[in-house]
């Protein structure tokens, strides 16, 4: 057996070997004792004393996927060794074989995936100036693939890893990318093929296999010679690994960014798109508000509508159709959904089975979830937008996504599960009790053999009482002798001459008859022949199952833009969402617009709307000051979610919007640093604009809050201000932008550019205290109110004392009757500076300085009143970096 062993370990060095002995997986040697650390299990040996010790350890066999998802977690590869031959007397060593060899990417296990996500394992090919990606989601079959040239191709691919989060990402084992890959790997585990497994031949042949086709032409990728690669070598690897034909992977689609708004992570992030920054759970995220669906596909679907929004104004508006009529038909929308309820997820049952690791209760779940479909059906056929009834429509033409399908409601399918599968069937194949009665001949009567044994053996016990006369006599049986007649001592002169002794009692004989043992062997081969029959009509089913996976994968994604649909009209409803007016002019307008996440979660205040108007008529950049805590990083979220919900094709929190399609969402807000990278706050900062910056165009919008904070004044006011003028002055045109700021010096802009307009978030203030109104009006602020927040913060008393005077003394009284620069009062108690200074502090040494009689004189002579706060600051930075000197 260790040789077998070491023969199959051989094969797959690099991976954790469990090796199926009887009811355990086992694992041997190096492989126990690692396993046993990650899976906290008794670490044991065989051969104990002989000089020859090998660590093992063992896990159930009907419990191994889960010991398998814990050792993946840990990135470590696993090869399911299974036994292919029936053991018994006389047959020799069992034979063994991998099955399959599990990773981070390739996890089918239902109790190990998140129902709500995808799981997609990636390759790429960087080569000769171009890089072949591809992706496939091995528990739905989903297969995608794409190709980058040109400088930006690393920046494409890195887009890419965002929207799939592949766990795994293969590539060639010989490449000069290395650097690359890991950066856009973001935690995935990179796995190396060989070179030989990305020939453009064998990876087309392979392609064409697997899609059944004479060629890609069909599915756009026929010149994409880098994407086939990729995908061939994908295939190629997961056939090797699975060992299995893949059936449910029948189709591909070229990932296209050109047809999808553009959202990088820092915008993912910082939205909350799909995680809350606080929770990095999906609670708190705009998903968490959208997701009411009542299906793992749609749940799945969802957070793809909302990382990838079309860009093609036909689609949004055949989606907003289906909102629509779903939010105006209440009965509808609510048969619909509760209809969808009992649906399991259907695209990864179908995974399992056309991988062989179904058993006999996913397949119960997939009959049970393939039950409401002709009712659902029916109730299709009653809508009037194509998205749900799958008939074509006025909108549907080149410029969408292709016509609908007709809902399949697989009858058919439903009517083999129903007559084939028991209805509470065992936890695994090999247990029995799989196949309901009436659905084979011969199990049927191997059935009645086991189940009417006690009646059939009744019989002979009464026949051979009254053949012998012997009313006392016993048929009996047990697991020594099996059936045998037990004769008291008494009796034993009637006993016939064919009764054949067994075995004697103390009071008794026992023996067997012909009849008794002809009887025994068949209800031991029926028992034998039962188990066997009912694994192999079990297969046979699951394999018809698998034949149908192109209809059940149809109707899946059918039954996942459905659940979606009405999942967002559901929350249309309860939120009082509006449908907006999609237009391809590069203008935004809302009227009344809401956040729709803060709204849904705040429980302290009503939540006051706010309008807005960003290009078109209107200028197109947007200055917003205002105070702190008044509203201003709200304002720019909502706007921003506003439009991504309108391109999903959701109904949006306002009275009134008409959005025009956006190409990317650009988002600078907060603060985040790279410290193991070396990177501070600001740099991080600078390098998202800088990304900003070199992929804007006139149908992105730019959320920018608070630019050029993170370094000194007169720097971070430098970098703002060039940063605006830069996308006003755009070469193709100024995108919609909304920039909040601090530095009310930036106002100063609307002035001179006709392109932008300044807005301001309104306070009330009575005495020391400030009301936040969060109202959005026109105009500027010329304070931040900085101190009051701090105050509601908590800082003691005597620092917001001392701030307020040193702020009031920075404010009115900067310069000093000399002309000096001067510092903030001192505190009492504090030595004075005499009586030259008026009781306060100098700026710079002494008064008497020449330096500084200098500097006061040249500010004597300015003419204050017509200069610019900008000219002001700077005037006193460059007299201030003179006297430093």
């Amino acid at each position: 057996m260790l040789e077998q062993y070491h023969r199959i370990k051989n094969e797959n060095r690099d991976a954790i070997l469990m090796f199926r002995m009887g009811d355990f997986y086992e694992m041997f040697f190096d492989d126990a004792m690692l396993a046993s650390r990650i899976l906290e299990i008794a670490l044991t040996a065989r051969g104990r004393g002989t000089g020859n010790e090998a660590p093992m350890c063992g896990v159930p066999h009907h419990a191994v996927d889960s010991y398998i998802a814990r050792l993946i977690a840990t990135g470590l590869k696993v090869a399911v060794c299974d036994q292919v031959s029936e053991p018994g007397a006389g047959k020799g060593l069992v034979r063994r074989e991998v099955v399959r060899v599990v990773s981070p990417g390739t996890l089918t296990d239902p109790a190990a995936l998140d129902a709500k996500d995808n799981l997609y394992i990636a390759c790429l090919l960087p080569d000769q100036g171009k890089i072949g990606a591809a992706y496939i989601d091995l528990s739905t079959g989903d297969f995608r693939v794409a190709e980058f040239a040109g400088p930006s191709a690393w920046e494409q691919v890195s887009l890419q890893m965002m929207f799939f989060r592949p766990r795994e990402i293969l590539h060639p084992e010989e490449t000069d990318a290395g650097p690359a890959l890991a950066s856009v790997a973001a935690g995935a585990v990179l796995n190396p093929l060989p070179g030989w497994a990305f020939g453009r031949d064998a990876a087309y042949r392979l392609m064409t296999q697997q899609m059944g086709t004479a060629s890609l032409a069909g599915f756009g990728c026929q010149e994409m010679d880098h994407a086939v690669r990729a995908g061939g070598a994908l295939l190629h690897h997961l056939r090797n690994t699975q060992r299995s034909s893949l059936v449910h992977i029948h189709g591909v689609t070229v990932q296209q960014t050109s047809e999808q708004m553009v959202m990088d992570s820092a915008t993912l992030r910082t939205l909350e798109v799909i995680r809350s920054l606080n929770t990095g759970t999906r609670a708190g995220s705009l998903l968490s508000i959208l997701d009411r669906t009542v299906t793992p596909m749609g749940a799945r679907r969802m957070q793809s509508w909302l990382i990838s929004p079309p860009l093609r104004p036909a689609t949004i508006e055949l989606r907003l159709d289906a909102v629509g009529e779903l939010v105006a038909d209440g009965p509808g929308r609510d048969r619909t959904r509760s209809m969808l309820k009992p649906i399991r997820d259907i695209e990864r049952l179908l995974s399992r089975v056309t991988l062989g690791t179904a058993n006999a209760r996913d397949l119960l779940s997939l009959r049970e979830s393939l039950a409401p479909l002709p009712a659902l059906s029916t109730l299709a056929t009653e809508f009037e937008s194509p998205l749900l009834n799958g008939r074509p429509g006025p909108l549907l033409s080149a410029d969408t996504d292709g016509p609908p399908m007709a809902f399949d409601p697989l009858v058919d399918l439903h009517a083999l599960l129903a007559r084939a599968i028991h209805d509470e069937p065992a936890a695994t194949i090999h247990e029995g009790g799989l196949i309901r009665d009436g659905f084979d001949p011969e199990l049927d009567d191997l059935r009645a053999i086991s189940r009417d044994g006690k009646s059939y053996i009744a019989g002979i016990e009464a026949r051979e009482r009254a053949r012998t006369g012997i009313s006392s006599l016993k048929v009996r049986y047990n697991k020594v002798f099996g059936y045998y007649i037990e004769v008291s001592r008494s009796n034993l002169p009637m006993v016939p001459a064919d009764f054949e002794r067994r075995q004697t009692l103390v009071g008794a004989e026992r023996f067997v008859t012909p009849e008794l043992k002809q009887y025994e062997e068949k209800v031991l081969t029926a028992q034998e022949r039962i188990g066997s029959l009912e694994n192999e009509l079990f297969r046979r089913v699951r394999d018809q199952v698998a034949g149908e996976a192109v209809r059940l994968k149809a109707t899946a994604s059918r039954l996942a833009d459905l659940d979606t649909l009405a999942s967002l009209a559901e929350v249309a409803v309860c939120r009082a969402y509006t449908r907006p007016v999609i237009t391809e002019e590069p203008r935004t307008a809302i009227t009344g617009g809401r956040h729709p996440v803060v709204e849904a979660l705040s429980t302290e205040e009503r939540f006051v709307p706010n309008d807005l108007a960003a290009g078109g008529d209107s200028a197109p950049i947007l200055i917003v000051t205002g105070p702190n805590m008044g509203g201003k990083s709200t304002f720019l979220r909502q706007t921003a979610l506003i439009t991504l919900m309108a391109q999903i094709g959701s109904f949006v929190p306002v009275e009134r919007a008409e959005i025009g399609i956006v190409d990317r969402i650009f988002s600078r807000i907060g603060s985040s640093d790279n410290l193991a990278g070396g990177q501070s706050t600001f740099m991080v900062e600078m390098q998202e604009t800088a990304n900003i910056l070199n992929n804007v165009t006139r149908r992105s919008l730019v959320l920018l809050d608070e630019v050029g904070r993170g370094t000194s004044t007169f720097d971070g006011l430098s970098l703002a201000w060039a940063i605006v003028e830069h996308l006003h002055e755009a070469p193709g045109g100024a995108p919609r932008v909304l920039f909040a700021t601090h530095y009310h010096e930036l106002t100063e802009l609307a002035l001179t550019m006709s392109g932008i307009r300044n807005l301001t978030v309104s306070v009330k203030e009575s005495g020391q205290d400030v009301i936040f109104l969060r109202k959005i009006i026109e105009g500027s602020a010329d304070r931040s109110y900085g101190i009051q927040v701090a105050r509601l913060a908590g800082l003691p008393r005597p620092v917001i004392g001392r701030a307020r005077e040193i702020l009031a003394n920075l404010e009115n009284n900067e310069l000093g009757r000399d002309g000096m620069p001067k510092l903030a009062r001192h505190r009492p108690g504090a030595a004075t500076a005499g009586p030259a200074t008026g009781g306060q502090l100098p700026l710079f040494g002494s008064p008497a300085d020449p330096a500084e009689t200098e500097a006061a004189a040249e500010i004597r002579s300015l003419d204050t009143d017509q200069m610019t706060p900008i000219e002001a600051l700077q005037i006193l930075h460059r007299l201030r970096s003179r006297l430093t000197d």
